[in-house]
């Protein structure tokens, strides 16, 4: 196993570790001050329209195009010339960008009406407001895609810790504005959305000193005609599509959501948190640190680094991803009920998060393999395939959607977003199917040796820690009795537990992951 690779990989892992803390911080004060109310919708639908662009130009989507083009310049060229690419690559990005977030905020009441139909008409108080909130948060579209665009630069120079910090300061930003400027806002709700803007800024400027650090920092030019930059714009369009997926399902959610009974939206948003912990954590914090390595290895022409690496991340995608899958399955209500169960978060509102997490933690290891898979192409600059696979599954999703919201809707018109999150959850893993067989089906990855027994070892221990939490766990009416202390330590212990279960089954199974390698040296 690299160390250099497994280093790195902690130590985006921890620094992501941090932002998701912070992130359930900020959940839980959010969910205390605002509950599941109609203004927590109104804002959650103003932030999640610019989330999904920030998803489409920034982030994995820019990275994929961007990160492997850079290291190839990286290798092969002067430091001037990456100077010069990356001068170029700002310029044109950030004319784009200005021009997309100038249109967003003019077009504000559009986009509500878009993502929230239904609101125009029957629910004219939260359209408004989302409208005002937007707004707002549009700009934030600008200011995080840039903050990606230097992220790329600096994960390509193998500084990864700084752009994984980063995103810790958009849960700082939007926890004060919520503690302490709503008290001054005619409508605190809307403390958020400032929340948002602000951080935008911050996040940016911090990254500035470490660009200087590396001798890197963009003066923008214009550079559309830039070989360089063609490459990259050329890679951009189907990692949009491919890398998105995710987030695009989630907006067919927000959409089918708006029409559903009030509070869909937010309890779809509070248990899709608490599953994009362990995929932030691990899933995109190794997607992050592979990229470079897989796009290295693809650069020196080095076949067997390249399928070693990607058949260690892929182990390690097993390891993490099936145990946190179970364990949230299993601890979906008692862990609701500790981080969110208080304020105007009530035990309705329990109850349908619950659902609403089991539901998603079926997909949670199509969500982490799809990171990884999806960068065995966009190292090799392959972005067709992953757009061609994402499209299909997509279309998949959309018809369970329609499916399940038809079963509910005449079952339990209350539970109705349960069908969304299952379908999404169901999606995932179809994409992830599809990638892993184009990968089989084009020679680009083969399984190593003890591949199929160590998956039998992680499922047969999986199994026997889920049995036993299971067992252990007393039902959800006892955790809301409990108060907050008792609550924190049981699940604490059970987690412990579930921890040590898994390991302890795993290694007298036979497991042993510090003996896989990663062909990275």
């Amino acid at each position: 196993m690299s160390r250099k690779l497994f280093r790195s990989t902690a130590v985006v892992s921890f620094m992501t570790f941090l932002s998701r803390i912070l992130g359930l911080v900020r959940d839980i004060i959010t969910a205390a001050y605002f509950g599941a109310s109609a203004g927590m919708d109104a804002f959650l639908v103003a932030f999640k329209i610019p989330n999904f662009f920030r998803r489409l130009t920034g982030e994995a989507s820019f990275a994929y195009a961007f990160v492997p083009v850079l290291t190839e310049y990286k290798s092969n060229k002067t430091h001037e010339e990456v100077q010069e690419f990356v001068d170029r690559m700002a310029g044109s990005f950030a004319s784009f960008l200005f021009l997309l977030t100038l249109i967003g905020v003019v077009a504000a009441p559009i986009l509500i009406m878009v993502f929230a139909p239904t609101w125009y008409g029957s629910h004219p108080e939260k359209y408004d407001l989302a409208v005002a909130m937007l707004v707002l948060t549009f700009p934030y579209v600008l200011f995080i895609s840039l903050t990606a665009f230097a992220g790329g630069i600096l994960n390509a120079y193998g500084k990864f810790a700084v752009p994984a910090f980063t995103p810790v300061l958009l849960n700082v930003c939007i926890i004060t504005a919520a503690i302490f400027l709503s008290p001054y806002m005619d409508n605190k709700i809307t403390s958020l959305a400032w929340g948002v803007f602000i951080a935008g800024i911050v996040q940016l400027l911090f990254q500035i000193p470490y660009l200087i650090k590396i001798n890197l920092l963009p003066k923008p030019k214009w550079g559309w005609k830039d070989s360089g930059v063609r490459r990259v714009l050329k890679l951009l369009g189907p990692t949009i599509i491919s890398s998105s997926v995710m987030q695009i399902s989630l907006l067919i959610d927000l959409w089918l959501a708006t029409a559903l009974v009030t509070g869909s939206v937010s309890w779809l948003y509070y248990a899709d948190r608490l599953v994009e912990f362990p995929l932030g954590v691990f899933g995109i914090a190794l997607a992050t640190v592979v990229l470079p390595a897989l796009s290295r290895s693809y650069s020196e022409k080095s076949e067997q680094k390249f399928n070693s690496t990607l058949d260690w991340s892929l182990r390690w995608v097993m390891i993490i991803s099936i145990p946190s899958m179970v364990g949230l399955m299993v601890l979906a209500g008692p862990l609701i009920t500790t981080v969110f169960y208080r304020g105007e978060f009530t035990a309705e509102h329990v109850l349908m998060t619950t659902w609403a997490l089991i539901a998603y933690s079926v997909g949670l290891l199509g969500f982490i393999m799809v990171k990884v898979l999806a960068t065995g192409f966009f190292s090799r600059q392959d972005t067709k395939t992953p757009m061609r696979v994402a499209v299909r599954s997509l279309y998949t999703k959309v018809i369970l959607s329609f499916i399940f919201l038809a079963i509910l809707v005449d079952w339990n018109y209350q539970a109705s977003h349960l069908g969304l999150a299952l379908a999404t959850a169901i999606g995932s893993l179809i994409n992830a199917a599809y990638l892993y067989w184009s990968l089989r089906q084009q020679k680009i990855y083969t399984p190593g040796k003890g591949w199929f027994r160590d998956m039998f070892r992680i499922l047969f221990a999986s199994a026997v820690m889920g049995g036993i939490l299971y067992w252990i766990s007393p039902e959800l009416q006892i955790w809301l009795d409990w108060n907050i202390w008792n609550r924190v330590f049981y699940v604490l212990l059970f987690v412990a537990t579930g921890i040590v279960a898994f390991l302890v089954t795993a290694l007298l199974s036979g497991l042993r992951p510090w003996r896989w390698k990663s062909g990275i040296s």
